[in-house]
């Protein structure tokens, strides 16, 4: 049929031929062409004679439509494009044949312009609808030309048609993947976007990406076959160092510049890592086009592959489109990395330790991240031996926010060293504040901050607000019932404004934990702020224990819905008895955690720990410290601190590959029992951002003595 597509089985009942000949081809042979156009074979024009020959030579779909009823000759390739209409078709007029579709464009209408007006005609990337047991439309690109016999004579037209079902579905996952590469934000992402692709629309063995860092290289590939699971998907890629001088094609190809193609042999037989590298045959390594990172891309097989100029085209589009999401990556990177420090590094790194006093900070930026804000907390002791707590939020998210957010910050910490009184420090900050804004030109500074000061041995707070959300106090019953009350502390102007705030004095006495909070915690779009500290007061006081890293990360997830505010959180717990702390360094060593386990169950034994909490401890310590590993790549510390009610374990890292969120607890470090695992044997968990790296920890109730 001319312009038919599909892909369908040949008849059930071809005609038979002897042993070796295409059944088409037997057809041919074998068919009364005397009673048709063509006429017996014997006395066929010599020039359709030899066309004849082509067509049933050819494994390449070919059809000769003769005569004025376009009488039908063809292959045994073009009889299985036709699938059930063969064998009925040969011999027979194409349009009785294809009487159904004959006046579908670009079916009848492309035959009879080449027969009657002896013009050739190109038909790309067509799909035509034929009833096909499969119900699947490949695609074609087809010919068709004048046949002339030896005469010169029109006499029919030849079709031949070539298959580009694959193409056309490749050129369609470009098309996706330039979509699915807009949303990547880090070279991470970009990695796990490209080997997807890579593997899925080339049908490859095995896909790897490799990018510049620095003196060396790094490279993360993909295996066909790969049991990964959505989360698995959402974790960093596991990258793999590469010396600056290898001879990994993808690594060549990316610092010449220069594609790489091997149809048949051993390419990776000098830097094969593993039985998947030594089985690839053939590998096509194409460079990133980017003028800021240099990388490459590589497809390999496992069997002899001709790289055509179809799927060279479309490698070295796709390696442009990756290169331009690294490039964009890169910056993003560069750009996110120096905010976050710049932000983190004027946030205390260190909070003070204590021994009836526990401290916990958490700092989330606001939906942009990439960006510097102007939340901040503090914690430090003064002269009479006191703890001073505070935290604050200048308005903005830029670098001047930041900046600004650092003086009020240091300003602050002076003015209590000098005069701790509440009320005290918060005037001497609004004349400060009130100066800058002279300074700068600008009446718009907006900064709110709560003070306060905890005297431990009274078993008391002082505090005073200047425009900031209620502090709130979370208290345990004597039935083991707690609850979450706000202090009713009166609240003052921002400063800036002339601030005057009285102060308040409240009962802190041991087992209680109070929270101070920006405002990012409880405002959300359409809905009130009298919802938003309902919200979080209800959490407060549901949390399984009064432990401060607990509690702000409880405090950080209590409002459902997303914030576009920075989040701020400073907790300070009243310790009904000193805890006990211990610290081990780990080395970015493959024998590490084994170190970390003997380590961390020998401390708790000698502490004498339950054996079941020594054994859910040591568990969820080896998964973290396993995925600092794997995914930070740098030495780590894993801090221990055992309290009357609870243990508490922290793995802190120094990369700055991202942290782990609750969006990703189905899995982690050892791409198995992962994050879940740590969800059912702890009882609270969390990830807390610091200056450099991250900080991973979880928390086990002990039973009652």
């Amino acid at each position: 049929m001319p312009g038919t597509v599909g892909r369908v089985p040949t008849s059930p009942t071809p005609v038979p031929g002897p042993a070796g000949v295409p059944p088409a081809v037997a057809a041919v042979r074998a068919h009364p062409w005397a009673d048709t156009a063509l006429g017996p074979q014997q006395a066929w024009d010599v020039t359709v004679r030899v066309l004849v020959d082509v067509i049933l030579s050819s494994p390449v779909p070919m059809a000769l439509h003769y005569g004025d009823d376009f009488v039908l000759l063809y292959n045994q390739a073009y009889a299985e494009v036709i699938g059930d209409r063969h064998p009925g078709a040969m011999g027979r007029p194409a349009t009785e044949v294809y009487a159904d579709l004959w006046h579908t464009p670009g079916v009848g209408e492309v035959i009879e312009r080449a027969y009657r007006h002896g013009e050739s005609f190109l038909q790309k990337e067509s799909v035509l609808p034929v009833h096909q047991h499969t119900g699947e439309h490949p695609v074609f690109t087809r010919g068709h030309s004048p046949v002339r016999d030896s005469t010169g004579r029109i006499v029919g037209v030849l079709t031949v048609a070539a298959q580009t079902t694959q193409l056309t579905q490749q050129l369609q996952s470009l098309s996706d993947f330039a979509a699915a590469l807009s949303g990547t934000l880090t070279l991470d992402d970009v990695a796990r976007v490209t080997l997807r692709y890579a593997l899925h629309s080339f049908d490859a063995d095995q896909v790897s990406f490799a990018v510049d860092d620095g003196p060396a290289w790094r490279l993360v590939r993909r295996i066909r076959g790969e049991l990964l699971d959505e989360a698995d998907e959402r974790l960093p890629p596991l990258w793999r160092p590469v010396p600056a001088d290898t001879t990994a094609p993808v690594v060549v190809g990316a610092r010449s510049g220069v594609p790489f193609f091997a149809g048949d042999g051993q390419p990776l037989r000098d830097i094969a890592v593993d039985r998947h590298d030594q089985k690839i045959r053939s590998l096509a390594a194409v460079p990133l086009r980017s003028s800021v990172i240099r990388g490459g891309l590589a497809v390999g097989y496992q069997t002899p592959h001709g790289w055509s100029a179809a799927e060279r085209a479309l490698l070295a589009a796709s390696a442009e489109l990756v290169g331009q999401a690294a490039e964009r990556a890169r910056r993003f990177e560069t750009q996110h990395g120096t905010a976050q420090l710049l932000q983190r590094s004027m946030l205390p790194e260190q909070l003070p330790a204590l021994p009836r006093l526990r401290i916990a900070a958490r700092y989330d930026p606001g939906v942009d991240g990439n960006a510097a804000g102007g939340d901040f907390y503090d914690a430090f002791l003064l002269p009479s031996g006191d703890l001073g707590v505070v935290l604050g939020d200048v308005a903005g998210h830029d670098v001047q926010a930041a900046a600004r957010m650092g003086q009020v910050r240091a300003a602050l910490r002076a003015l209590a060293l000098t005069d701790p009184r509440p009320d005290a420090v918060l005037a001497g900050l609004d004349r400060l504040v009130a100066s800058l804004g002279t300074e700068t030109g600008t009446h718009e500074l907006f900064v709110t901050v709560v003070f306060g000061v905890v005297d431990a041995d009274r078993g008391e707070i002082t505090m005073a607000s200047a425009g900031h959300p209620p502090p709130l106090i979370r208290r345990g019953g004597p039935d083991g019932v707690a609850t979450a009350t706000f202090v009713e502390l009166p609240t003052g102007a921002p400063l800036g404004l002339g601030c005057r705030p009285p102060t308040a004095t409240v009962p802190f006495a041991p087992g209680d934990t109070l929270l101070l909070y920006s405002d990012g915690v409880v405002e959300r779009r359409r809905q009130s702020l009298t919802t938003g500290l309902a919200g979080l007061a209800a959490a407060v006081a549901g949390a399984a224990s009064g432990d401060p890293r607990a509690l702000c990360a409880v405090a950080t997830g209590a409002v459902p819905g997303a914030t576009e505010d920075d989040v701020a959180v400073l907790a300070v717990e009243h310790a009904l008895k000193p805890s006990r702390s211990a610290g081990m360094e780990m080395p970015a060593e493959p024998t590490a955690p084994s170190r970390v386990r003997h380590w961390m169950t020998a401390q708790l034994g000698e502490w004498q720990v339950p054996e079941a909490v020594i054994g859910a401890a040591v568990l969820c310590t080896s998964e973290l410290t396993t995925n600092a590993l794997l995914h930070a790549g740098t030495a780590a510390r894993v801090e221990i601190d055992l309290s009357p009610e609870r243990l508490l374990v922290s793995v802190a890292d120094s990369g700055t590959r991202g942290t782990v969120t609750r969006a990703q607890t189905d899995t982690l470090s050892s791409r198995g029992r992962g994050l879940g695992l740590i969800e059912q044997l702890s009882d609270a968990w969390g990830t807390d951002p610091t200056v450099r790296g991250s900080t991973v920890w979880f928390e086990i109730l002990l039973p009652p003595a």
